[in-house]
């Protein structure tokens, strides 16, 4: 049963391509024009107007926003002066929002001049039309942002399923239930500490969900097996790392998260799996994601143990760190994130302790000196 999951996982997410071309042409798309002038939208509508489209209408921005709230809409042509707020002004609101950022749009205006063109696609514009309009710009460039937008859902789709199996996988178990949503969340607060970018905090957000997604490819048997396993059994249980990697690999926008998924179970000295990388050569994001792993492992109880307490949590941490197996500058500044995550205190918060102060230095001097 695990390989049935495991090909028909791998299906999935490469067959997603050939699936949208099949999509795009059965879908009907919708089209918000949002303009102050009641004869521009109509000419704009006689444009674009095709059985494959639905067509809304705003005169003003409070109508806009109202139909962005109650529909799915695919593309925004929205003029450069929209009556109430500015067509700059609503493409940053649109794009400031995570339940409208994706959807593309078209900017309009009579106003010619490079500047108008500069702060429109500064303000989130996708492109950008000089009136008077020709039908036929028009409409090719609908389509073509028609057929973005329409890829971008696709990939949605596949990154919903892979989350939602993630999900299936944690529930299998009782003893993890909230386990993702904790490593998620407590990887993003240790990751803001030391100072990383947006995009390793969706990275780290990600990993939190689908790190363990190869353990699908695992037999049930050895999964949930009550006691140690044999050495042929962690040799099969060791390869959920590689078998996770290979799920995410298809997905472009996952490439980010697949460090962490193959690497999370690396030992600082070497000893760990799959690679046996050693030191700084283990992707910092793994490294973040393993610290607090470990650490939700030991403060949530099993069926083979009690719930450690934070403090005990952290002396096996240092245990293992003295043993060579933890990043001992990171668990220096994982300790206070973790601290102040169970006080309900800012994660960012500044150290008193000077040796925390120093830790986050190096981390962030290491950080500059890989980029």
């Amino acid at each position: 049963m695990a390989a049935s999951h495991t090909e028909l996982l791998l299906n999935l997410s490469a067959g997603w391509d050939r699936r949208h071309s099949s999509q795009e042409n059965g879908r009907r798309f919708t089209i918000l024009i949002a303009d102050g002038s009641e004869v521009s939208r109509c000419l704009l509508r006689g444009m674009i107007k095709s059985p494959h489209y639905r067509i809304l209408e705003a005169g003003r921005a409070t109508e806009a926003f109202a139909l962005l709230e109650r529909e799915h809409v695919d593309l925004v042509i929205v003029d450069l002066f929209l009556p109430e707020v500015s067509g700059p002004d609503f493409c940053w609101r649109l794009k400031s929002d995570r339940q409208t950022h994706l959807i593309p749009i078209i900017m309009l205006t009579s106003v010619h001049g490079v500047e108008n063109e500069i702060q429109g696609l500064n303000s989130g514009a996708d492109e950008f039309l000089s009136k008077p309009l020709h039908p036929a710009v028009v409409r090719t460039r609908v389509r073509a942002m028609l057929r973005n937008k329409a890829a971008i859902d696709t990939l949605e789709e596949a990154e919903t399923i892979l989350f939602a199996l993630a999900r299936a996988i944690e529930q299998r178990d009782r003893c993890t239930s909230g386990h993702c949503e904790r490593l998620a969340a407590l990887s993003v607060a240790l990751g803001r500490a030391i100072g990383l970018s947006t995009a390793d905090l969706m990275a780290l957000h990600r990993g939190g969900y689908l790190h363990d997604i190869g353990k699908v490819a695992i037999p049930d048997a050895i999964l949930f097996k009550p006691g140690p396993l044999t050495s042929e059994e962690w040799e099969i249980m060791q390869t959920h790392t590689i078998r996770g990697e290979e799920i995410c690999r298809h997905m472009k926008t996952l490439a980010s998260v697949l460090p962490i998924v193959r690497n999370h179970h690396e030992r600082w000295d070497g000893s760990g799996y799959p690679d046996h990388l050693k030191g700084d050569r283990i992707p910092l994001l793994a490294r973040i994601l393993q610290l607090v792993d470990i650490y939700d492992a030991l403060t949530t109880p099993r069926p083979y143990k009690r719930a450690y307490s934070h403090e005990e949590a952290v002396q096996v941490l240092e245990g293992e760190a003295r043993r060579g197996w933890r990043d001992p500058e990171l668990l220096l500044v994982f300790k206070q994130v973790a601290t102040n995550w169970i006080n309900h205190t800012p994660s960012d918060a500044h150290f008193a302790a000077s040796d925390i102060s120093d830790s986050l230095a190096n981390m962030r001097r290491a950080l500059q000196d890989s980029k």
